[in-house]
């Protein structure tokens, strides 16, 4: 990653890392099985606070094991054995979709019903209020806001959100939507805003 032009912060101690001020790093790659503290408690611990990508490494193959990592709030979940550019990949792929472009510095708000997305502070409302996103879950959020009743399939959403070149899985989108719905729909289970098209993908639906 330093030799691909990334400034890298490391730590062979994880303990270390909550509490530590995470707002000048635009991305976290962790381990999941280390020392002291495991991968899965140190993303659930500082995943409040901070909101860029995470992308868990590990030689855990279980399916449950993924699922549970995006499930905390991960962004990507990458299998040992992998090539150092398959790695780069994936890390350039979230940092470029993550950045501000153009037409956002000159948009100002998307409404829908009772959201309010602002895309120049990437921030969102629902009735006033402010809902705390990851960068992904905006990226998702203006991702449907800008296409209400459109059936966007989940192959569809993951180019759209993590980029044409990620090489993630489809069920990346799933957690995702699901931890989305959690903070979005007053009932998750019955979500009216954010639903499935069975079979195919998701809609924004209001």
């Amino acid at each position: 990653l330093g030799r691909d032009g990334h400034e890298v912060v490391k730590t062979a101690d994880p303990t270390t890392v909550p509490g530590t001020d995470l707002s000048r790093f635009d991305l976290v790659l962790c381990d999941v099985m280390m020392p002291g503290l495991d991968g899965f408690e140190l993303v659930r611990q500082i995943r409040p606070d901070f909101d860029g990508p995470i992308i868990f490494l590990t030689a855990r193959v279980a399916e449950e094991d993924a699922v549970a990592g995006y499930g905390l709030g991960a962004d990507d979940y990458v299998t040992k054995p992998f090539s150092p550019a398959e790695l780069t990949a994936r890390v350039d792929a979230l940092i470029r979709r993550l950045g501000v472009d153009e037409e956002e510095k000159n948009s100002v708000e998307i409404v829908s019903g009772p959201f309010v997305l602002n895309v120049r502070n990437r921030t969102l409302e629902k009735n006033g209020q402010r809902l705390k996103l990851t960068q992904i879950e905006y990226l998702l959020m203006k991702l449907f806001m800008e296409n209400p009743g459109k059936a966007m399939s989940r192959e569809d959403i993951l180019s759209a959100v993590w980029g044409s070149e990620f090489g993630g899985e489809l069920k990346t989108v799933d957690v995702n939507i699901r931890r989305l719905r959690i903070k979005i729909e007053s009932d998750p289970t019955e979500p009216e805003y954010l639903t499935t098209v069975w079979g195919y993908g998701y809609k924004w639906g209001y």
